[in-house]
């Protein structure tokens, strides 16, 4: 049938229209409020931010940047790398076993692993996915795993698991997740005291148990029992600890324990002892701890044992030993940690310690290990854990952790560290700072930096200093401040210069000064603040200072003053606020302020405030927050508030927040921040935000530092929103 021509000028009419309302689409950039997983963290708190084209330097109370890996993950036996890719661990990882096709169990005390809600329990693939089938979810915390065939034997805390009441013990099926019949019911203790299991291990038919228990296997045991595999009932053997067993190792005929107890198997053991397997009576192997043992290892004719003792096996080691598995005496091999180890694992001529050590080997390890078999000597496989590490497995090349720390590999920065801003981990700058940074800012190819140290960049310097922005080499400027800096701001060729400081730049200057660029001394500008100077901001030729001054620039001003750059004096601006005023942000003809107070430039104000630059007044801007802002950031229409706040801007928003800088209220951007934020910065779309944070955005593994880049949200024109005047001319391209 022949196509009429208006039918073709129509369809090609409707499809202009379609061309172009695609082609308005519009980018609608919206704040994204999940951190950038790239970024490192630090191991302490985050005070100061600044950010060059390529560069985010951040400073603080820390000692190492690394990656934010949560509580577990895979680790490279030779590099010490974490892989990258592994699903982060919301809390803490108290046991791990490999499931031989390359994935991970895992046990321990978290509730979500790669944002998949996983409660306490859970398998990772061998392709770093979580398994989306396997989820057994115990209501409480699991401390021990061990696998036999298609069976994954788990045990802890919990009295739930698989949706079936499974008091601390219990064996899941390893494809499906749920739990089998097996049903050992480890028991109540004493006094409403419920049980729980910290070591299982497998041999052949039979299931050991140790830990804090009366009861189980529906027999008397006391803290160790031998349990059925098939039925769960606990059999015969029976060694009645007098006190908990915290590890079980199992070699041939015996059985070794380790933990708090002084007798078992019928004979004095302290903390250690060997088992015969089929009695349940102690052999005459006695090491003789003199204090806890947490974890065991055999390997050949050794049983390597750690935990916290000053000797063992007749001699004095401290925290780590080789015992002979013939005699228990030690051997020459000693390590020597310089505190607790919680876990142990042997692959071929290497041992691998866990636990919360800052020494071992001979060598700085800080909380995880790899050691000479043969030496005891630490090898160079460094991998550094920021908190305790308490389960260790080796699976081929590669080494699973666990435990309590956020960070795992990384870089020893003290104080402050630069950032790459494309791969958000540290670049090789280092001034090794001897004591906190509160303070950056940045001019030019100038780093400048106030704080509590006495030594940077591998100089004397006191309290202030100024960096190479590349080399990170201190350079000649040296203002030696009698005091601690708090706040940095740079004009021009002028550095300005707040704190609790005396003299600074070779003169007299009470708590605030001016500074030459070049040659640090100190310029006759002296507002001398009566107290500390927490913040400043230049704008055009006004200093706005903060503080806990009540007098500054020669006028009584509370907190809070405005100070013309010639002469120091205070201007009439005088917001006169009933409390504290802790940060500030000058945009155009208006200053943001931040603080604890209530009323400010003669209106209620709640802890924030816009004020007019001319006059002082609070403006109409009212987000009227419920606690603390410490600190502020202004990008285009958005202010950026952190504190320690549960709302503001008519929101709740849990101590971090975006509020349009025209209404006061806040935005849809909400990272919910656990912990204070005391520094923000803004760079273009990118937000940075540190602190004392124990976990932001939904990330419970970031801490003190986070970056929060923008998403495109593609929103299109409805077709309602096109011109008749267009859909004329489309009409006239048609015909």
């Amino acid at each position: 049938m022949e196509t009429k021509l208006w039918e073709v000028k129509f369809a090609l009419t409707i499809a202009v229209i379609a061309l172009m309302t695609m082609s308005r689409l519009e980018g609608v950039r919206a704040q994204s409020s999940t951190p950038r997983e790239e970024t490192w963290i630090t191991n302490g708190y985050v005070y100061a931010i600044i950010r060059t084209p390529g560069t985010v330097y951040i400073g603080g109370s820390f000692t190492h940047v690394g990656p934010s890996t949560g509580g577990g993950v895979p680790i490279d036996s030779s590099t010490g790398t974490p892989v990258a890719t592994f699903p982060k661990v919301s809390g803490s990882v108290y046991a791990c076993i490999p499931d031989s096709s390359g994935g991970w169990y895992i046990g321990g005390n978290f509730n979500s692993v790669g944002s998949i809600a996983r409660n306490n329990i859970a398998h990772i693939l061998s392709n770093d996915l979580v398994d989306p089938a396997w989820n057994p979810n115990a209501n409480y915390a699991v401390n021990a795993l061990a696998i036999s065939g298609s069976i994954v034997y788990a045990g802890g805390a919990f009295t739930s698991i698989s949706g079936q009441t499974r008091n601390c013990i219990a064996a899941i099926d390893a494809t499906t997740g749920n739990a089998t019949a097996w049903n050992p019911n480890a028991g109540v203790r004493s006094r409403g005291i419920y049980a729980s299991i910290s070591a299982v291990a497998v041999s052949g038919s039979t299931v050991y148990a140790g830990g804090w228990f009366t009861s189980i296997g529906g027999q008397t045991r006391h803290y160790i029992a031998a349990l059925d595999a098939v039925t769960g009932a606990a059999t015969n053997w029976n060694p009645n600890a007098n006190d908990a067993v915290n590890a079980i190792a199992v070699s041939g005929s015996i059985v070794y324990a380790g933990g708090d107890f002084t007798s078992i198997g019928g004979q004095t053991r302290n903390h250690i002892a060997a088992i015969d397997t089929t009695t349940g009576a102690a052999t005459t192997w006695n090491p003789n701890a003199d204090y806890r043992v947490n974890a065991l290892a055999v390997s050949g004719s050794t049983v390597y044992a750690a935990g916290i003792f000053d000797s063992v096996g007749g001699q004095t080691r401290n925290n780590i030993a080789a015992l002979d598995a013939t005699t228990g005496a030690a051997t020459t091999w000693n390590p020597n940690a310089s505190a607790e180890i919680y876990a142990l694992a042997v692959s071929g001529s290497t041992v691998y310690a866990g636990g919360w050590f800052a020494s071992i080997g001979g060598q700085t390890r800080r909380n995880i290990a790899a050691l000479d078999a043969v030496t005891g000597a630490a090898t160079d496989w460094n991998p550094y854990a920021d908190d305790s590490v308490y389960t260790l497995a080796v699976s081929g090349s590669t080494v699973y952790v666990g435990g309590r720390f956020k960070i795992i590999g990384g870089q020893t920065r003290n104080n402050i560290a630069a950032l790459d801003a494309t791969t958000g981990a540290a670049t090789t700058w280092n001034p090794n700072a001897n004591g906190h940074i509160y303070a950056l800012a940045v001019s030019g190819s100038t780093i400048y930096a106030g704080g509590w140290f006495t030594s940077i960049g591998g100089q004397t310097r006191h309290y202030i200093a100024a960096l190479d922005a590349v080399t990170g080499a201190v350079t000649n400027w040296n203002p030696n401040a009698g005091g601690y800096v708090l706040a940095l701001a740079v004009s021009g060729s002028t550095v300005y210069a707040g704190g609790w400081f005396t003299s600074i730049g070779g003169q007299t200057r009470y708590h605030i000064a001016a500074l030459d660029a070049v040659t640090g001394a100190a310029t006759t500008w002296n507002p001398d603040a009566s107290e500390d100077v927490r913040a400043l901001a230049v704008s055009g030729s006004t200093v706005y200072a903060v503080g806990y001054f009540t007098s500054i620039g020669g006028q009584a001003r509370y907190s809070i003053a405005a100070l013309d750059t010639v002469t120091g004096a205070a201007t009439s601006w005088n917001p006169n606020p009933d409390y504290d005023v802790y940060t500030l942000a000058v945009s155009g003809s208006t200053v943001y302020a931040g603080g604890d107070f209530t009323n400010i430039g003669g209106q209620t104000r709640n802890y924030i405030a816009a004020l007019d630059a001319a006059t002082g007044a609070a403006t109409t801007w009212n987000p009227n927050a419920n606690r603390d802002v410490h600190a502020l950031a202004v990008s285009g229409s958005t202010v950026y508030a952190g504190g320690l706040f549960a709302s503001i801007g008519g929101q709740a928003r849990n101590n971090i927040a975006a509020l349009d800088a025209t209404t006061g209220a806040a935005t849809t951007w909400n990272p919910n921040a656990i912990g204070w934020i005391y520094a923000l910065a803004v760079s273009g779309s990118t937000v940075y935000a540190g602190g004392e944070i124990g976990s932001i955005g939904g990330d419970q593994t970031r801490t003190s530092f986070a970056q929060f880049d923008s998403d495109i949200i593609p929103t299109p024109t409805p077709v309602s929103n096109i011109s008749n005047w267009e859909i004329y001319n489309w009409e006239r391209l048609a015909h």
